[in-house]
């Protein structure tokens, strides 16, 4: 027998923590509040439920994590699922996990970067309601998004209501970028949105719902409207707990570092431009503690800014280790690389890098990566015939307003425009 929430014709989102809603205790007025510090507003949602939560490190309530604060409050977890990095954020990038019980709370942890990306029938059988609640950085490649939506999928699919604890976007202030094409979907770029898409999870939730751009089976389930009277009794298929005093016009300074390779928001605001070295035979700081702050190579010109790139905490192996690598420093004050960044995604640096880089045919991994980056194979040909900057950027434009127009129909908070 199907739970009761599945009887109701429609699956509810619940957009419901408005201006007016009782924020967390002890909030300083104006204060940027995540949507997992709104305690009072969801807990009687799962109080007295069976609850699997999809979390990492940064699933924080002010310097506690959220699975530590709901136990306390007692609210019985049964499964915790992590990402790429694990549940304790420890993991370096790429590295596959296998399921373990966590040490601190003896909850067995699912790994869902490892053998699978998405809960099994299995892994939920017992759980009532499912929580998300992952600091995003708000770029297509950062793979938390296509983590939420493969959970999401199972949610519906499943008939287990999810509750989404939203988080504000550090990058939520401009949208840029090439847009995905299709064919090249992996799990570092799934949908046809760009490169800094400029929302947060739960406005990217509600867009994958809206555009039905889920399973086929978890869009045939769906059907939503937007209710503002909720109450704990009333059944729902997925969640928002909005953030407080958020908009896209904030610049929103993460408490925690979210993976072991972005360690501040210097590093998080380059991300968006700098990741696309990943595909290229440049090192983008990995081994350092610049890590997306510097990026170069050791055939670069010696009169370059150096470094030396060696294994620490969260790259055990990566390009160039030991070797010395010439090329630039783009870190500085947060408000040095905003300047620098100027609210979109920069191509000059790998333009420059590419028409320094003395061996133009090993520039590019074989391994086709700078492309499922990118979201397609317009770029890599476009450095590569020497196009401008404006002239790439033009190129985006029709594809890039066609999302932006998308986009607006899901946000929940005041636009940067």
């Amino acid at each position: 027998m199907k739970p009761l929430f599945s009887l109701f014709i429609t699956s509810l989102i619940y957009c419901f923590a408005t201006e007016n809603q009782a924020c967390c205790q002890n909030a300083p007025e104006g204060r940027i509040t995540p949507g997992a510090e709104r305690i009072n507003v969801y807990l009687p949602l799962i109080k007295g439920k069976k609850v699997g939560i999809f979390a990492n490190h940064t699933s924080v309530v002010g310097n506690t994590h959220l699975v530590d604060t709901l136990r306390k409050l007692g609210v019985d977890i049964r499964v915790i699922f992590g990402p790429e990095h694990g549940f304790r954020g420890t993991t370096p990038d790429g590295v596959k996990i296998t399921d373990y019980k966590d040490e601190q709370t003896g909850i067995l942890v699912v790994s869902l970067y490892g053998n699978k990306r998405r809960p099994s029938p299995e892994d939920i059988k017992d759980v009532d309601v499912l929580i998300f609640d992952i600091q995003d950085v708000g770029t297509r490649f950062y793979t938390y998004i296509s983590s939420m939506q493969e959970y999401l999928e199972t949610a519906l699919e499943n008939h287990k209501p999810l509750l989404l604890l939203d988080r504000p976007n550090p990058n939520g202030f401009y949208v840029d970028g090439p847009v995905l094409d299709k064919k090249f979907k992996s799990f570092v770029g799934m949908q046809p949105i760009p490169i800094n898409y400029g929302m947060t999870m739960g406005e990217y939730a509600q867009m994958l719902l809206g555009e039905k751009w889920l399973s086929e089976k978890a869009n045939a389930i769906h059907a939503y409207n937007i209710s503002t009277t909720p109450t704990s009794d009333t059944p729902f298929h997925f969640m928002v707990i909005k953030n407080q005093n958020y908009t896209h016009k904030s610049k929103y300074v993460l408490p925690v570092k979210p993976s072991p390779n972005l360690p501040n928001i210097q590093s998080i605001y380059l991300y968006p431009s700098l990741c696309l070295f990943e595909g290229t035979a440049l090192s983008e700081g990995r081994g350092t503690d610049m890590q997306f702050q510097v990026i170069g190579h050791p055939a670069l010109p010696k009169d370059l800014f150096s470094f030396t790139p060696n294994p620490n905490e969260g790259s055990k192996s990566s390009k160039h280790f030991g070797k010395i690598c010439y090329g630039w420093h783009l870190g500085g004050t947060p408000e040095e690389v905003l300047n620098k960044t100027g609210n979109q995604i920069q191509l000059k640096w790998l333009i420059e890098a590419y028409k320094l880089f003395p061996n133009k045919d090993s520039f590019f991994l074989k391994s086709n990566s700078f492309n499922r980056l990118a979201g397609n194979d317009i770029l890599m040909q476009q450095i590569k015939e020497g196009k401008s900057e404006d002239e790439i950027r033009k190129s985006w434009e029709p594809q890039l307003g066609e999302f932006k127009l998308i986009r607006k129909k899901h946000l929940l908070y005041k636009d940067f425009e």
